[in-house]
C-alpha cells in the first residue's frame, strides 16, 4: 500500500514505484480526495479514501482542532488496514502520510518512507522512528537518521528514453530552442504572471511550454507557445524541451537534473514554505548543475535575463553533461523487498 499526496510532488515518485511493480505485487493508493485519487486512478491503481489531517503554517487557530481531527483520522486508517491487510505502507511524507503511517506501526505493519527534500519536512520527523528505514534522495538527509538509507530520487522510467526531434514534431514545435516553464501549482502566480508580461518578446526568439496550473490557462496567439494546465506525458514535455524555468521541488528538480535540462530555478520561500526548495536549489548550484533566481528579485524583465543567461550558460551545461545522477528506482524497491522479508 502506498499514501502520500496534496500536491504532485507527493505522487508521481509513488506512481514511478507502483510502475516497477506492476505484475509483481498487488498494489493500491491511501489518500485524500486530491490529485493523489485522480492520477491514481488515470494510472489504474485501487484508490482509497480517508480524510487527513493537515497542519496550517503560521495559523495558531486553525491548528487548536489537530488533535482530535488526527484521532479521528488515525481510526479511519486502523479500519482500512485491518481490512486491506498490506504486507508494507510506503510513504512518500506530507501530511497524507501522517495517519496511515502512525495507524500501520500500531498495528504492526511494516513501514517504509521516502524524503525528497535536502531538509525533512514534519510529518517525516514525526514518524520517522515507526518505521523501519527513512530512505532520502540526499545523502546528507539520511545522516540525520538513525535508520535513514539514501536510496536517491525515484524517477518515472516513462520520461526516459524519449527522442527529441521527435517529441517536437509530435507537439507542432519548430526546431527553435524550447523553453518548458512550469508556472502552475501551488506558490506559483507570481511565475505565471511574469512570464505571461513578457510571453511576446520571448516567442519571438523560443518555443515556450507553459505548464500554467488548473484555471490559469489565457488565450494567446503567439508563434511557437503551447500552453497546457497540467501534462498527462511529462516525457513528451521534457523530451522536447531544451532549458526550463522552474520552482525547486526535489523531485522536479531531479527529473530535470537527471535529464540534463539546463534549469533556471526560482524556489518558493513564502509563509507557506518551510525554506526547503531554496536549500534544494543551492546545493544543486553548489554543483555547478542549475542557475538560481530568488523570489524576491523576480520580475518580468528579471526573468528574461536571467533565462537568457542560462541559455548563454556553457559552463552549466558542461557540468550536466558530465553528471551522472543517481536514479533511486532499484535501490528503493531492494528496501522494500527487506522489509517485507524480515
Amino acid at each position: 500500500m502506498f499514501c502520500g499526496g496534496g500536491s504532485a510532488g507527493h505522487v508521481t515518485p509513488n506512481l514511478a514505484i507502483c510502475s516497477e511493480l506492476e505484475g509483481k505485487a498487488e498494489l493500491c493508493y491511501l489518500g485524500t480526495d486530491g490529485i493523489e485519487k485522480t492520477l491514481c486512478e488515470k494510472a489504474g491503481i485501487s484508490f482509497i479514501t480517508y480524510n487527513a489531517v493537515k497542519f496550517a503554517r503560521g495559523k495558531f487557530l486553525c491548528n487548536l482542532t489537530i488533535p482530535f481531527r488526527l484521532a479521528k483520522s488515525l481510526a479511519q486508517c486502523k479500519d482500512i488496514l485491518r481490512r486491506e491487510k498490506p504486507d508494507l505502507l510506503f510513504c512518500k511524507g506530507g501530511y497524507v502520510s501522517l495517519a496511515p503511517a502512525l495507524a500501520a506501526s500500531r498495528l504492526k505493519i511494516p513501514v517504509i518512507t521516502h524524503e525528497s527534500d535536502l531538509s525533512a519536512g514534519l510529518a517525516n520527523k514525526l514518524i520517522a522512528r515507526k518505521c523501519r528505514r527513512i530512505l532520502t534522495t540526499f545523502p546528507q538527509t539520511a545522516e540525520k537518521f538513525r535508520n535513514g538509507v539514501c536510496t536517491g530520487s525515484p524517477i518515472r522510467s516513462s520520461l526516459m528514453g524519449r527522442d527529441k526531434l521527435k517529441c517536437k514534431r509530435e507537439l507542432g514545435l519548430d526546431m527553435r530552442p524550447t523553453i518548458l516553464v512550469f508556472g502552475g501549482g501551488s506558490g506559483s502566480k507570481k511565475i505565471n504572471d511574469c512570464l505571461n508580461a513578457r510571453l511576446s518578446v520571448l516567442c519571438r526568439k523560443y518555443n515556450v511550454i507553459h505548464l500554467c496550473g488548473k484555471g490559469n490557462k489565457k488565450d494567446r496567439d503567439e508563434r511557437g507557445l503551447i500552453t497546457l494546465e497540467f501534462a498527462d506525458d511529462m516525457g513528451l514535455i521534457y523530451a522536447a524541451s531544451d532549458y526550463a524555468v522552474s520552482r525547486c521541488g526535489s523531485n522536479a528538480a531531479n527529473e530535470l537534473i537527471s535529464l540534463k535540462i539546463p534549469t533556471l530555478f526560482i524556489p518558493l520561500e513564502n509563509s507557506s514554505s518551510r525554506g526547503d526548495q531554496v536549500e534544494n536549489a543551492e546545493y544543486f548550484r553548489e554543483k555547478g548543475l542549475c542557475r538560481i533566481l530568488r523570489e524576491g528579485d523576480l520580475t518580468a524583465n528579471s526573468l528574461i535575463e536571467e533565462i537568457e543567461n542560462l541559455i548563454a550558460d556553457d559552463k552549466l551545461k558542461a557540468a550536466l553533461g558530465r553528471y551522472a545522477p543517481m536514479c533511486g528506482n532499484a535501490n528503493i524497491l531492494r528496501e522494500i523487498n527487506s522489509a517485507i522479508r524480515q
